[in-house]
């Protein structure tokens, strides 16, 4: 069994390393010990994301269905032959995750298949299910059985996970509406996609932040680095993006060059105290 699970963990870590070199690059600065439960979490969060995102030809809604039901049957019988659910079951058993928080998660991915516009209530809810649970699933595994930094950590780890989304939604705004038809921030014209709503839309990303960056500090040692490397980076990408018109956004996806990722990765490296 040793085996069958270290194999499915180099299955999470192998999609990961495929879809994300950010995260890979803030995967390894954390301790060796973190890094294949945050690779699970990942290869779990991004199947479910490519379903709703990228399997166009596919019956998206029965899809998601069956990796729901058989993600329950994973974490309940703990075993699956899907690589992806075996690990992500393993981490769920072994730090006792919160169910709530994958509930909250398959259903911010079925609201991806109906929604195309959000009120207020459903951004919110949206962004929390979406990204803030997936925070709050890594500071559990962070925290490794200390309920009390957890939920002292727990508004911060929220702060992050949303700062996070919502820079991807400012990046990605061209794609989802073109692409998919959505349009996550409320009130939103997306072909009248003004200055002032930018700046509206990046004063409360501001806000999260810096709400987020004290939390940061207080995580344990084992984390930080890599937590820390992760809101650099997002941090980068933010800035760039307001460095653009409303427009320029637009019409293209802004990014982070690979070259400037490193670098970043390096000066966390050298970097010995916030």
């Amino acid at each position: 069994m040793e085996l069958f699970d270290q194999t499915t963990l180099e299955c999470s870590k192998l999609i990961t390393q495929r879809y994300s070199t950010s995260f890979t690059l803030g995967i390894k600065t954390l301790d060796k010990k973190l890094h294949y439960p945050i690779y699970a979490i990942y290869g779990f969060v991004r199947y479910a994301d490519e379903i709703v995102d990228t399997f166009h030809d596919h019956d998206k809604a029965d899809l998601l269905a069956r990796f729901k039901k058989d993600t329950y049957q994973a974490i309940e019988e703990k075993i699956s032959l899907n690589p992806v659910l075996h690990s992500f079951q393993l981490v769920v058993n072994q730090y006792n995750l919160d169910h709530d928080l994958i509930e909250a998660f398959l259903h911010s991915m079925e609201m991806d298949l109906k929604e195309t516009e959000y009120d207020q209530a459903g951004y919110e809810e949206y962004i929390y299910g979406s990204a803030e649970v997936i925070g709050l699933m890594c500071l559990k595994i962070f925290c490794n059985g200390d309920e009390a930094s957890y939920q002292s950590l727990l508004p911060a780890a929220k702060s992050l996970g949303s700062a996070f989304q919502k820079v991807n939604f400012l990046r990605d705004i061209k794609s989802d509406f073109q692409e998919r038809g959505r349009v996550y921030f409320p009130g939103i014209d997306f072909k009248n996609f003004t200055k002032a709503a930018k700046q509206e839309i990046e004063d409360d990303i501001q806000k999260d932040f810096d709400d987020a960056l004290e939390g940061i500090q207080r995580l344990p040692n084992e984390a930080k680095k890599g937590v820390f490397l992760a809101y650099k980076y997002y941090l980068k990408l933010f800035r760039k993006i307001k460095n653009c018109p409303a427009s320029k956004i637009q019409q293209q996806r802004i990014r982070v060059p690979n070259s400037r990722k490193f670098a970043i990765l390096l000066g966390t490296y050298l970097q010995r105290s916030f």
